[in-house]
């Protein structure tokens, strides 16, 4: 048994939007000497990241935490099932301060992934760049965006360790065909994005691998690939696969 999955509380100002608009999608622009650097990667995708909190039923306590990434113009946000999974209710906050309800527009539990939608959306929706993990490679950059630890929209960077894995969930699920990465990611990150060195989503975050019960990050972490996080959202978006 290898997987742990994360949750955890994550603090950020709230506020309310205005009639929403969609923006272009978050795409950051290559730097004079090549491809867009880690800041410039963080920078276009931090306004697609959202936080994701289930509150206990019938009351306004935060039970879990997790992060979650604008998959397209309608505002449709993926993230890790597991983290709204039974919730009396769930509530998001946008990167601009927005919070408002939402509800699971469509799930998949087998692979751990919801899409929810938004009773009210921001002035301005920022959907991400979805990209395609058919390309990825065991040694390819990546950057793992997320609200770990109550660090909220935390970016760490590592590689691809590995491709085609399988674990299990916190609650027994198989989940197989996952990106393994070497990215930190802690409790908070699930439902965050997995992004490549062009600035495309290519995975969701949905678990970590700890021997022991600390449930902390020793290097190996999980993600769905976008092309099937994308089919369990329904209409959540359009990747390459």
């Amino acid at each position: 048994m290898v997987a742990l999955v994360v949750t955890a509380a994550v603090w950020l100002r709230l506020g309310s939007g205005g009639s929403p608009r969609s923006a272009p999608a978050a795409s950051p622009s290559p730097s004079a000497s090549g491809p867009p650097s880690t800041a410039e990667i963080y920078a276009a995708l931090a306004p697609s990241v959202v936080t994701v909190e289930a509150l206990a039923g019938g009351t306004n306590k935060v039970r879990d935490i997790g992060t979650g990434v604008i998959a397209n113009a309608e505002g449709i946000i993926l993230t890790a099932f597991h983290v709204v999974a039974g919730a009396g209710a769930i509530r998001v906050t946008f990167a601009d301060g927005t919070a408002t309800a939402a509800r699971i527009h469509s799930a998949d539990p087998a692979i751990d992934i919801a899409a929810l939608a938004a009773a009210a959306l921001p002035a301005v929706v920022v959907p991400a760049v979805l990209g395609s993990s058919v390309r990825l490679a065991v040694g390819d950059a990546v950057l793992a965006i997320g609200n770990q630890l109550g660090l909220t929209s935390s970016a760490t960077a590592g590689v691809v360790s590995g491709l085609d894995r399988t674990t299990r969930s916190a609650d027994g699920t198989r989940l197989a065909g996952l990106i393994q990465f070497d990215a930190a990611v802690n409790p908070g990150s699930s439902g965050g994005p997995l992004v490549n060195a062009r600035g495309e989503t290519v995975g969701i975050v949905v678990a970590l691998a700890n021997p022991t019960d600390a449930g902390t990050f020793i290097g190996i972490g999980f993600a769905v690939p976008i092309g099937a996080a994308v089919a369990a959202g329904g209409d959540g978006g359009g990747p390459q696969q």
